[in-house]
């Protein structure tokens, strides 16, 4: 059975009008995983910044129920049950607080306080608000499209099950298995445990990007970085990894190479593989060339993929400055 949907649907899902026509031009999808995974990748490695900042704008902030004028009848019902537990769970010095800390972040950031809020208390969410009201701004605006991602997949659900509901051809064993695949891919991504944690046998849906990816963002511009030469390498050798302070056992392979484009992001950097290959990655930038009078000839980024996540998707981003950079696993 397959299942299609217009940009009207997909703006109820997510606010950005790019990401509402790119997902239309892909339906119909065959499930809700294959849904999700085409949403992730339009997301990061197709929406630009203002078409982030379209979605932001379409919710409305946290604790209050009506949503801007933007948002679609559909969103702004699904805004208002998404908050139902801060609501619920609120008193007035909580409200006002919160109030008073979104109307900060919002000086701030320039944008709304975004957190996918299903689930979560006031308290929770007030909690939060101070926590990254701390971040600096590029680093914010990464942590808000994660979660407007992150709520987009729970709407994305909401969407497919709307559609199942009114479907009288639908079988009902088959609806029963799709509200499993839906609740495993929505727990997997909220959560951190793992398969073997759990036993049981995730439904990994196929790649629409490489397993390893990468952007970089300008701190002192407040803008991505351009033309920045981006060079990946795995370890091979004798020994399994290289060991901090010693020499020799192996070295560093090349994998592929890529440039920066006007987004930030690097082009493809390995091939579109359902299975990356476990082992311990090096990804470079020539900084130097970038930025001639930094303190950064180059930047190397080492990490591991295990055997337990070679379906995995890892993005290293970098933040860079002429004096300081710092990296995190992005999604």
């Amino acid at each position: 059975m397959e299942f299609s949907f217009d940009e009207k649907d997909f703006v109820s899902c997510c606010g950005s009008t790019k990401f509402a026509k790119e997902m239309a031009s892909a339906s119909p999808f065959g499930s809700l995983q294959d849904a999700v995974s085409v949403a992730r990748d339009v997301w990061f490695n197709s929406v630009d910044v203002n078409g982030w900042l379209q979605a932001f704008s379409a919710h409305p902030q946290i604790g209050q129920s009506h949503a801007p004028s933007v948002a679609s009848e559909a969103s702004a019902q699904w805004s208002k049950g998404e908050q139902s537990t801060a609501l619920a769970t609120a008193t007035g010095s909580s409200l006002q607080e919160l109030s008073e800390w979104n109307a900060r972040y919002r000086e701030k950031f320039g944008f709304v306080f975004l957190i996918c809020a299903a689930g979560r208390s006031t308290d929770e969410i007030l909690a939060e608000l101070k926590r990254r009201y701390t971040n600096r701004p590029i680093v914010e605006f990464e942590i808000a499209a994660r979660e407007q991602m992150k709520i987009t997949e729970l709407r994305l659900a909401k969407l497919f099950s709307s559609r199942e509901n009114i479907s009288s051809t639908a079988d009902k064993n088959s609806t029963a298995r799709k509200a499993e695949d839906r609740i495993s891919i929505i727990s997997s991504h909220m959560t951190a445990t793992s398969e073997s944690s759990t036993g049981k046998s995730i439904q990994h849906p196929a790649r629409t990007r490489p397993p390893i990816t990468t952007h970089v963002l300008d701190v002192s511009r407040g803008a991505p970085a351009a033309g920045i030469d981006v060079l990946l390498e795995v370890w091979r050798g004798t020994q399994s990894q290289p060991t901090f302070g010693a020499t020799g056992g192996g070295s560093w392979v090349f994998q592929g190479s890529s440039k920066t484009d006007s987004d930030g992001r690097s082009g493809q950097l390995l091939s579109i593989v359902d299975e990356a290959s476990p082992g311990i990655y090096r990804i470079s930038f020539n900084t130097g060339k970038y930025i001639p009078n930094g303190f950064f000839p180059y930047v190397s980024i080492v990490f591991e993929i295990k055997e337990s996540q070679k379906r995995e998707h890892f993005h290293v981003p970098l933040l860079l400055s002429p004096f300081s950079f710092s990296t995190y696993r992005g999604s």
